[in-house]
């Protein structure tokens, strides 16, 4: 119960941080405030709603309506604190960072519980974590961060989903060891954005012509 408990408390935080991500972004194209609306919640639900679609069960968020508290709330502090919020340098990266160290974790333990093998676990935690925000940008005409190819956006998720894995393999997986490993995502997102690390780009293949024709 206490698991099932710390599993809700962090989907909860994690639905609240894209969807605050989704909502400044909404605020960013002057959407009004049904459209923050849905675009927080496309934002704080999509990557569960995904994982649970291919884990073939309902998703959590149509049998607990508490899921749909953390959209409603980031569209009224978005919609009456956005200059404030927009002050701190680069909030919507900052929310979106929160949502991504949080939904690896539960997204790969969700899986895990209902006896999915390890890597596809991982694939479904980082499917989680990266689903939603590709929704959002999609939706709001961005193109998705995701596909930028001077970010390492995925890669924290990757880490995160392998070391829940990990931990839950060797039976040593509870609420200090979930905290680290969002600390630890969360971390190597914030860092990598400060120094602009990125994976090295694939080298484009230039051909000549030998005969000069």
């Amino acid at each position: 119960m206490a698991g099932m408990t710390i599993g809700l408390v962090l989907d909860l935080f994690g639905t609240f941080f894209f969807a605050m991500s989704g909502c400044i972004l909404a605020a960013r194209r002057k959407f009004d405030i049904i459209g923050s609306l849905f675009l927080g919640t496309l934002a704080g639900l999509g990557g569960g709603i995904i994982r649970d679609l291919i884990l073939d069960t309902v998703p959590s968020a149509f049998t607990n309506p508490l899921y749909f508290v953390p959209p409603v709330l980031a569209a009224l502090l978005v919609f009456f604190l956005f200059r404030s919020v927009e002050r701190f340098q680069r909030p919507l990266l900052i929310f979106d960072a929160g949502g991504l160290a949080l939904f690896c974790i539960t997204g790969t333990v969700k899986a895990l519980t209902l006896g999915m093998n390890p890597v596809a676990s991982a694939l479904l935690g980082l499917t989680t974590a990266v689903g939603g925000g590709m929704l959002r940008d999609v939706v709001a005409n961005r193109v998705p961060q995701l596909f930028n190819p001077d970010d390492l956006y995925a890669v924290p998720a990757m880490l995160g989903s392998a070391l829940v894995v990990v931990l839950w393999s060797a039976g040593i997986y509870g609420t200090a060891a979930a905290v680290g490993v969002a600390a630890v995502v969360f971390g190597l997102r914030v860092v990598s954005l400060h120094y602009g690390w990125h994976i090295p780009h694939a080298a484009p293949v230039r051909y000549t012509d030998r005969h000069g024709d």
